[in-house]
């Protein structure tokens, strides 16, 4: 699988280097919080579990499944996950845990839609990446792994048609792969 990339952008020891420093923030923002944690699923799986045993505080967790890039290398505008399942977060402190912050449409819907249905005390977003581009929604994470160009990248979560998730690494994909 390795051999599909045209570079490795972040090692594995790159990666837990970064966590070790989100953990320690997290950990001081939320110290004597309510915290519930909200993975958006698939992307975020590994990031979300690497991350959260380096966070040592009690904390409830749920996730969400959400589309929007339907196996293509570009995020389609369109998202879809199931309102209804969104988590009791009514009075709590909720982190938003996602894998990439691209253009920005995933985040923005999730947040706009906890904030009017579920009543959080309050809301943050974390990403594992942040794709440095111009964005058509003003939308930021309040905590970054790594920036990075405005490349398709796997690994570590991040997938291409449900593959290279497993890579213990994240890197730009060869366009001949995509």
């Amino acid at each position: 699988m390795q051999s599909d990339l045209k570079r490795v952008l972040y090692s594995q020891e790159e990666i837990a280097a970064r966590l070790d420093q989100l953990a320690v923030q997290i950990t001081e923002d939320y110290h004597g919080k309510d915290l519930t944690v909200l993975a958006v699923l698939n992307g975020s799986l590994i990031f979300m579990s690497d991350l959260l045993r380096r966070i040592p505080l009690p904390l409830q967790l749920d996730c969400l499944r959400v589309k929007s890039y339907y196996g293509g290398t570009v995020s389609t505008g369109r998202v879809q996950f199931d309102h209804a399942a969104l988590p009791l977060v009514h009075g709590r402190h909720v982190l938003l845990l996602d894998d990439i912050l691209d253009s920005g449409n995933t985040l923005a819907s999730i947040i706009e839609t906890i904030r009017l249905e579920a009543g959080p005390l309050s809301l943050k977003s974390c990403v594992l990446l942040r794709k440095m581009k111009k964005r058509s929604l003003s939308i930021e994470a309040d905590y970054v792994g790594f920036d990075i160009e405005d490349e398709f990248v796997v690994g570590y979560g991040l997938d291409y048609q449900e593959r290279y998730r497993n890579l213990p690494l994240i890197g730009v994909l060869k366009t001949e792969e995509c």
